[in-house]
């Protein structure tokens, strides 16, 4: 009887021990990946669910353009089963980076590689097999169809590393396409009629992918990169402009100085607004639980009050 009463109380100790064991041999069955960018590990993330163990090398609030990395990202990439990053120089710095890693079997997603590019100087496309940095435009996300074409590369990478989830994956994938075709459809929507077609903010280049998609017009401060500075000409020239078509609101981004938005918002009367491309969350996000998605919708919310939509 005794050994009964014994071997009762030592079935739930043996069970634990079990299920600790099988979740450990899952753990180190899921795929190890890591991302340049926040909305990529999203897209990640979808793609993999329970698969895949999705890392992202940026730390939050960090501005991927200008941020450096430190030994210890190469050490989180040398144990990665795949990297995904945007290129296009989007990150300065991934080529130093990669130059590091050694590991032979670490498949490299670069997701803007054939894709059509919008040059950072104009408002026309150009193919380019060789992409100088800050030549063209890298925020290919900001297109929702682009971001679709994105999750199917993250996808194919998945399945080349894990040909058994294949089904899994496709079927994930599809999901997540479903939800930005359903973004796509909102921002359409939304956006149909407006007062105003120009976006203008105290920022950089950031949002013509966005812009061209849905007939806008982004007028930024300055060109692609973050770190760069109006001149006196073109601040007073946005201003006047501003002026002349009683602009509503002034964006500006999350991770760059709002201080030259407000300047020409307390000069034309404007409200200052975030227009956000998602490339990065800040630690409170990060907490909240913000998604790429939801930072999108409330850019329609923005976008609507500014340019006095319908």
């Amino acid at each position: 009887m005794k050994r009964l009463i014994v071997l009762f109380l030592l079935i739930p100790l043996i069970v634990t021990s079990c299920e600790k064991r099988d979740e450990k041999v899952v753990d180190e069955k899921r795929l190890k990946v890591v991302t340049s960018l926040f909305p990529l590990k999203e897209f990640a993330q979808a793609v993999a669910g329970k698969r895949a163990e999705v890392d992202l090398l940026l730390p939050p609030g960090a501005e991927p353009h200008t941020w450096e990395p430190k030994p210890s990202d190469i050490v989180r990439l040398s144990k990665a089963d795949i990297f995904i990053y945007i290129g296009a120089g989007m990150e300065p710095w991934i080529h130093d980076i990669l130059k590091g890693v050694n590991k032979p079997d670490l498949i490299v997603v670069e997701v803007s590689h054939s894709l059509t590019f919008i040059r950072s100087d104009a408002n026309h496309r150009h193919e380019g097999e060789h992409i100088h940095a800050h030549e063209f435009d890298p925020h290919i996300w900001l297109d929702f169809e682009y971001a679709q074409r994105i999750v199917d590369k993250i996808t194919e990478a998945f399945i080349k590393k894990d040909v058994e989830g294949i089904n899994y994956y496709q079927e994930n994938a599809e999901v997540y396409k479903d939800r930005l075709r359903d973004l796509d459809r909102k921002y359409r929507e939304a956006l149909k009629e407006c007062r105003h077609r120009e976006i203008i903010h105290g920022g950089h280049s950031a949002f013509a992918y966005l812009a061209k998609r849905y007939d806008l017009k982004q007028i930024p401060l300055y060109g692609i990169s973050p770190d760069s500075e109006p001149t006196p000409k073109r601040l007073a020239r946005i201003t006047e402009l501003a002026k002349r078509h009683r602009i509503r609101a002034i964006y500006f981004e999350a991770f760059v100085s709002d201080k030259l938005a407000r300047a020409i918002a307390r000069d034309v009367g404007a409200k200052t607004l975030i227009l956000n491309p998602g490339a990065n969350l800040t630690r409170e996000q990060l907490k909240s639980g913000v998604t790429f998605l939801s930072m999108m919708e409330k850019n329609i919310e923005n976008l609507r009050y500014g340019l006095e939509c319908r």
